[in-house]
């Protein structure tokens, strides 16, 4: 239930270019698909060139070319495993058809014959080029080029016994989707295996299809459930013969969550307990399976798994580990001195220093650049609703320096070369729009004579925009960000309604400063021209750059302490003169369709209407990743769980509700609905409900579907919360 959709906005917003960007080896160029072209430019110049014609993507017998959805080279970049037909495996397109082009030859050739039509995954080329790895249909797979001879690493074939990719759990909560690497020499593969048999099925219900229903099932551990047995196995590809790492501990009591080669005998991998909070590496030998712990780290909370990869857009984490000093030593992020910072830690274990100081965060790791001893990475000491670039040694001993220029006050991405020479940067603010160019660095320069992010900085206005970010702090000391998107003619002489956005759970924040925020993307019309006070707060729990007490302050209170954050803050705003205490509403979707449930029936005297749409109303019946890592578990701490589930509440209604559930979630699923119904029902609260069938969290599939929807929302929140200023 997290990272949904105003996430997904961001990321589409803020990161258009860089999606299709890949890096070359040495990190003086870069290749993009343009109208199916595969075009590489050289760096600084911006030298174009066809790298591979779309024309020569066109398979024997036919007339037109593979549609290129993605694309990898092999290392010496003599070959490309081009990526199409892709379909979608719960959130992004993971499954479709594999084809090798060979830039000299011009040859294009399938591969995966005999396999079901896109139905594999993760393809990767061997080393020295020469095989090809999947998974298709849960096993894993070995494909000789030359030859097109298949050899099955496993043969399981079964969607509760799942080799080199994982079940629904991890990888909606660790991000884990690819679950195979090559080892740097080619000769094995290490990979997970999920063990789902003891899992119990969700079952979802088509009853649109056809006449009759057809039960569709989804291995789904909730809450209280033991974690589904992870195992990593090396496999010999030449022998066939798999070697499973003897990782201490018991399987169904533990997390594998990443796992990177360090040289063709030994593998890291990272371990936690079932209750995150304690996080083990372990140096595991690949020949005989033997583990050996070299680093731990615990939490009175839980400790995050950050996943680095091979650049900061990619989706899935590839590379967990970043090495240093020809594999002698790795990067690691902790919280564990109250701040978010990098450490380089030596391979064995025997050493550890520190390398980022101070009272910040480092949001996200951007890049290392050896050669000149400097570490580039995400952060915002002062403000944390912005990101920068900053800098610093990677030897511990430098200080801190900003390197996003002062002129631009907002949110910064960046694609960092290899060799740290280069980046694609883009940025935003509430009123500027998404600008981005290429720069040099450490410099900061921008390459080339096209208006580039300085320009658009300086053009935009602040005047011209609506929005105001502000501080508010509670009754009890908390202070807290927000934004307000103001009516268009605002008198403050005048009362207006206010419609409040929330999410407010540890996975996101709603309150950053970048072009899109006080945006609703659910409102059939115009916020601001209606006469709406639209606001948004983020309390503590939420993940914004302001250290490990505020953001774990939430454990085992989510459904409290969040919540009560909420509403006293909504308290101190419903004194500011303009705002028109009896027209109050509040919405949000996923957790923040939870956040917007309790809300409601916590504090029905603040909030009277609420759009809740795909919420968890029990938190009995969320996954087991998730939950239990904020909240404890149900056999030690129930308590806690129910009382922070808005179907504990629901008999104090008093106000407007709307909910909202798709029946084909699998991720909130709709039990949360019926939950909800049943408890309202009982209580005679009278409500609104609309589900939409087959619709998963997203609620987009179907023709009609995202119009629908949104007329709902406008009509539901204009005749229970109406829009226009009063006297």
């Amino acid at each position: 239930m997290k990272r949904f959709l105003i996430v997904g906005l961001v990321f589409l917003i803020c990161r258009g270019q860089a999606q299709s960007l890949r890096w070359s080896g040495d990190g003086n160029s870069y290749y993009e698909i343009e109208n199916n072209d595969i075009v590489k430019y050289e760096l600084p110049g911006q030298t174009r060139s066809v790298f591979v014609s779309a024309k020569d993507l066109i398979p024997a017998g036919q007339t037109q070319p593979i549609s290129v959805r993605d694309f990898h080279l092999s290392d010496d970049g003599s070959q490309l495993l081009i990526y199409t037909n892709s379909r979608r495996v719960w959130r992004l397109d993971t499954e479709g058809d594999y084809w090798v082009f060979h830039s000299k030859t011009k040859k294009l050739k399938p591969i995966g014959k005999g396999h079901p039509a896109s139905s594999l995954r993760f393809a990767k080329f061997s080393p020295d080029g020469s095989q090809v790895a999947y998974v298709s249909e849960y096993d894993l797979y070995v494909e000789d080029i030359a030859t097109g001879k298949q050899t099955a690493i496993t043969s399981n074939h079964s969607r509760k016994l799942i080799s080199g990719t994982f079940d629904w759990v991890y990888e909606e909560e660790f991000s884990c989707r690819d679950g195979f690497q090559w080892s740097p020499d080619g000769k094995q593969i290490a990979f997970w295996q999920i063990d789902a048999a003891k899992i119990k099925d969700y079952y979802m219900i088509n009853t649109t299809d056809s006449a009759y229903s057809h039960i569709i099932p989804v291995e789904y551990p909730t809450i209280g459930q033991s974690p589904s047995p992870a195992k990593i196995g090396v496999a010999n590809v030449a022998g066939n013969k798999i070697t499973w790492l003897n990782i201490p501990g018991d399987p169904q009591q533990h997390y594998l969550p990443r796992m990177e080669w360090l040289s063709p005998s030994e593998i890291l991998i990272q371990q936690l307990n079932r209750k995150q909070n304690e996080s083990k590496i372990f140096s595991c030998q690949a020949l005989t399976g033997e583990a050996k712990q070299i680093y731990v780290e615990t939490d009175k909370a839980w400790i995050d798994v950050y996943g680095f990869s091979e650049n900061s857009y990619a989706l899935d984490f590839r590379h967990p580990f970043v090495w240093l000093n020809n594999k002698k030593e790795f990067l690691w992020l902790s919280d564990k001195d109250g701040w978010v910072h990098l450490y380089r830690i030596a391979k064995d274990g025997s050493k550890e220093t520190l390398i980022t100081r101070g009272n910040y965060d480092v949001i996200e790791l951007q890049g290392v650049d050896e050669k000149n001893n400097t570490v580039y990475f995400l952060a915002s000491p002062a403000n944390a609703t912005q990101k920068y670039l900053y800098k610093t040694s990677l030897n511990g001993k430098g200080k801190l320096e900003r390197v996003s220029p002062a002129s631009q006050t907002g949110t910064h991405s960046y694609s960092i070369s290899p060799n740290g020479q280069y980046a694609f940067h883009e940025f935003s603010n509430y009123y500027t729009r998404p600008a981005e160019e290429w720069i040099t660095l450490p410099a900061h320069k921008a390459i080339g004579t096209q208006p580039g992010v300085e320009e658009a900085a300086k053009a935009a206005d602040p005047s011209k925009s609506n929005i105001e970010f502000f501080k508010i702090k509670t009754e009890e000391g908390i202070e807290m960000d927000g934004w307000v998107a103001k009516p268009t003619d605002f008198d403050p002489q005048k009362k207006y309604p206010v419609l409040f956005f929330v999410y407010t759970e540890p996975a996101s924040q709603t309150v950053t400063d970048r072009f899109g925020a006080g945006k609703n993307f659910m409102f059939n019309g115009n916020l601001a021209k209606e006469g709406y006070l639209y606001i948004s707060i983020d309390g503590r729990g939420t993940p914004g750059p302001k250290g490990r007490e505020w953001r774990k302050s939430i454990y085992r209170k989510i459904g409290q302490l969040n919540i009560r954050d909420q509403a006293l803050a909504a308290k101190e705003i419903l004194k500011w003169p303009y705002v028109d205490a009896d027209r109050v509403a509040v919405w949000g979707w996923s957790g923040g369709g939870s956040t917007t449930l309790n809300l409601l029936f916590q504090y029905p005297e603040i909030y009277k209407t609420g759009i809740a749409i795909a919420a968890v109303a029990n938190q009995l019946t969320y996954d087991n990743i998730y939950q239990e890592r904020y909240m404890g578990l149900p056999q030690e701490n129930l308590e806690d769980i129910v009382n922070g589930s808005p179907v504990t509440y629901a008999k104090n209604l008093k106000g407007n509700l709307l909910y909202i559930h798709g029946t084909g979630d699998d991720n909130v699923h709709y039990n949360n609905a019926e939950m909800l119904l049943n408890e309202l029902i009982k209580y005679n609260k009278q409500f609104q409900f609309m589900a939409y069938p087959n619709r998963t969290h997203g609620i987009s599939e179907g023709e009609g579907t995202q119009k629908h929807l949104s007329t709902l929302y406008s009509e539901y929140l204009r005749k229970y919360c109406p829009p226009g200023a009063k006297k």
